[in-house]
């Protein structure tokens, strides 16, 4: 009889390495390098245009404005002059002055108002699908089309106050379009309601993203559902909030086409912003060296807009 040799339960020799596997691992990583490669080849014109056009433009813009230009650019070096020349200019400090109150009402109006229909959408209303639609619907025209339908709404002779008088109310007045100190409400008021349901379809998609179990657990805790919107939810979705913020400083900036079509900067300047005057100066007035100073300084409000969002993003990272 052989003799047989004990086995121990419960063990076992770890597998050996097949020579398939050997031989694919080699192909998988050239197979992946070159899709890397293609990939950043695939880049190469992107970002050729990034630099030769977007890029080599701001350049240009902050040398030329660091020149005595005037019709045609010139390239001798002056320093602030430009700059001087703009802040004594009364124009631009009323437009200045315009983008952070417009920027304000803006943002904060469009941001509430977006975050309370996106919440109210959550709450699975009726005829959902019907009303995501009206509210989506002002993304669908320009601020050109928004700008001619606000002016005609709020003018005292076709808008509101005509329809009121003819009601029967003679002292009814609402002419906010045509006062000096109202009017850039009114630009703000058509600003809320063009943008915000680009808002709202943004933080309506974060909160359909947000776990069940989380209003499960506040049901079963007792929260009330607003306090679970206030302390819970909405604070997850930090990332989507600041981001909106990011969108809409950077359309009040921009702001050009909204002021044209509505006000056209009036009455008088009281209702003009920092891109109607760029604009102005560079075609109307063909002072292409205060224009480039002017568009160099919504430059800087712009970044320094961004700027604390990148830090704070990329600081978090980090942690």
């Amino acid at each position: 009889m052989s003799a047989r040799l004990p086995v121990a339960v419960g063990t076992a020799s770890p597998p050996s390495q097949s020579a398939e596997s050997v031989a694919v691992a080699p192909m998988v990583g050239r197979a992946y390098r070159t899709r890397s490669r293609a990939a950043k080849i695939a880049l190469v014109p992107t970002i050729a245009i990034m630099l030769g056009f977007y890029y080599a433009s701001i350049s240009w813009t902050v040398y030329i404005s660091m020149t005595r230009s005037f019709l045609l650019p010139i390239y001798k070096f002056a320093g602030a002059a430009q700059y001087e020349r703009l802040f004594a200019t009364p124009r631009w400090h009323v437009a200045y002055s315009n983008m952070f109150l417009f920027g304000v009402l803006d943002i904060i109006g469009t941001l509430g108002l977006g975050v309370l229909l996106a919440v109210l959408l959550d709450r699975a209303v009726r005829f959902e699908g019907l009303f995501r639609t009206i509210m989506l619907y002002p993304l669908s025209i320009s601020f050109i089309v928004t700008g001619l339908t606000w002016q005609w709404v709020l003018s005292p002779t076709i808008g509101v106050q005509h329809f009121v008088r003819d009601l029967g109310w003679d002292g009814f007045v609402f002419d906010w379009i045509t006062q000096p100190d109202r009017a850039i409400y009114t630009l703000a008021f058509a600003g809320v309601w063009h943008q915000s349901g680009l808002i709202m379809a943004i933080m309506l998609a974060g909160l359909r993203g947000v776990d069940r179990e989380i209003w499960r657990a506040a049901r079963i805790e007792g929260i009330p559902t607003w306090r679970t919107y206030i302390s819970i939810v909405l604070p997850m979705l930090r990332p989507l909030i600041v981001t909106c913020l990011v969108l809409i400083a950077i359309a009040v900036v921009r702001s050009y086409d909204l002021v044209v079509a509505m006000t056209n900067g009036g009455p008088g300047f009281s209702s003009d912003l920092p891109g109607k005057f760029v604009v102005d100066f560079e075609f109307e007035r063909a002072n292409i060296g205060q224009a480039s100073a002017a568009a160099t300084v919504m430059l800087g409000s712009m970044l320094a807009v961004i700027s604390p969002y990148l830090y704070f993003e990329l600081a978090r990272k980090n942690r």
